[in-house]
């Protein structure tokens, strides 16, 4: 419950069917853009005269810096009119890229990826301010909207800039990048809210002395983070270990055949929203376990399927959409324990499950070679079932209508 709102606070404003469009658009954008250089890493150590795994090194500061801005400018949209807020973000992010297309070394090109990828964490931002501003009724489906936004983001930056890079090169295409991130900047003047929110009123160095103290506090945010991180960590185990078992005999693939594998995941994009729609509906709690059902009936199944391309890529689709469907529904039960202010828990929450998801990351690629792909895969499930036990045993948490109900009063 809230008590440093002034009640005679003007309502804010609901957010209509071209905006949250857009903020999807917008949220896809942000999130690519930590994305498009990791096909070209070839291209891009030739051109620098350096190697291909220092170039791995500077482009794995995209993930730090996405951590940074989770934590350091996720909050800013409670407390700022998210339009300049975001705005700025999609501005210095323009610059950036800009910047990255003009660098002649691997540091340099490492502290410039650094701030992209501070300023990519803009998708968590529009998810924070869809949860804030979205009619209680409707909170998981906006969400989920704004969500499928960034899914396709994280497929699209990889897809798009390959193709880009190929065909301007990857200076050029992150010129075309920073166009259109400025571009984006612009209309976040005008089809984001103007107004700051009703934010707490302490201090901003005081809110991010705060976010640890949330899970102290909120017993739906320490569940919500345990059970996705723990979710989180499985699927980038199974994307981390699929390319090593894939690059290995008898596949022996190419990058691009693997990364072509990743076009399952369209399927969560679908996912996403089908999620936010039924968590409005039911509940988070029955969306979650039927998401983890099926994402850890599809990586157990993976397994023993790597030979048959048609089965894999079934199993591959279905694992996303459960884990997507679950994330939305999740998602939804942080974004509802303080729906007037809910960026800093959002930040909090994404946190714990990005740490969650670089820890799969490096289980992933080197379980594979420690126990083999079928034992990865079932150690994958086995992670998914006991995120769905946390969510069976924990006590339900509350829909987004009643926590807005209980906010207002």
């Amino acid at each position: 419950m809230r008590n440093d709102l002034d009640a005679t606070a003007p309502a804010p404003a609901r957010l209509r069917a071209p905006n949250v469009l857009f903020m999807s658009v917008a949220a896809a954008l942000g999130t690519s853009t930590i994305y498009p250089m990791q096909p070209a890493i070839a291209d891009v150590a030739d051109s620098l005269g350096a190697k291909v795994t220092a170039v791995g090194i500077a482009l794995a500061c995209g993930p730090i810096g996405y951590m940074a801005g989770l934590a350091l400018l996720v909050p800013l949209v409670d407390r700022l009119a998210p339009g300049r807020v975001l705005a700025a973000q999609f501005g210095v992010l323009a610059c950036a890229l800009a910047a990255g297309s003009a660098v002649g070394s691997v540091i340099l090109l490492g502290a410039v990826i650094g701030v992209v990828g501070a300023c990519s964490a803009a998708g968590a931002g529009l998810s924070s301010v869809a949860g804030r501003l979205a009619a209680p009724q409707r909170r998981a489906t906006t969400l989920g909207i704004v969500t499928a936004g960034i899914s396709a983001g994280i497929l699209a930056g990889r897809i798009i800039g390959g193709w880009l890079a190929d065909a301007i090169g990857w200076r050029g295409m992150l010129l075309a990048f920073a166009a259109a991130c400025g571009i984006v900047a612009v209309c976040c003047l005008v089809a984001l809210p103007a107004t700051r929110g009703n934010g707490p009123t302490r201090g901003y160095l005081s809110t991010l002395r705060s976010l640890p103290g949330l899970f102290v506090h909120h017993a739906p945010l320490r569940v919500a983070a345990l059970r996705g991180s723990i979710w989180f960590f499985a699927f980038c185990a199974v994307w981390a270990g699929l390319a090593v078992a894939l690059s290995e005999p008898p596949y022996s693939y190419s990058a691009e055949r693997i990364g072509l594998y990743a076009l399952a995941g369209l399927s969560g994009i679908l996912a996403t929203q089908i999620a936010g729609r039924w968590t409005d509906r039911v509940g988070a709690r029955r969306v979650i376990l039927v998401g983890l059902a099926v994402a850890a009936a599809a990586a157990a199944l993976v397994g023993w399927s790597l030979a048959d391309t048609v089965v894999t890529l079934v199993c591959l689709a279905l694992f996303d959409a459960g884990l997507f469907a679950a994330q939305v529904a999740n998602q939804s039960t942080v974004l509802a324990i303080d729906p007037l202010a809910p960026a800093r828990f959002n930040s909090a929450y994404m946190l714990v499950y990005f740490v969650g998801g670089s820890l799969g990351t490096a289980f992933g690629a080197a379980a594979v070679e420690w126990f083999n792909w079928p034992s990865t895969a079932l150690i994958t499930a086995a992670a998914i079932g006991v995120a769905a036990m946390i969510t069976v045993l924990a006590r339900p948490a509350p829909t987004s209508a009643a926590a807005a109900d209980q906010v207002a009063r």
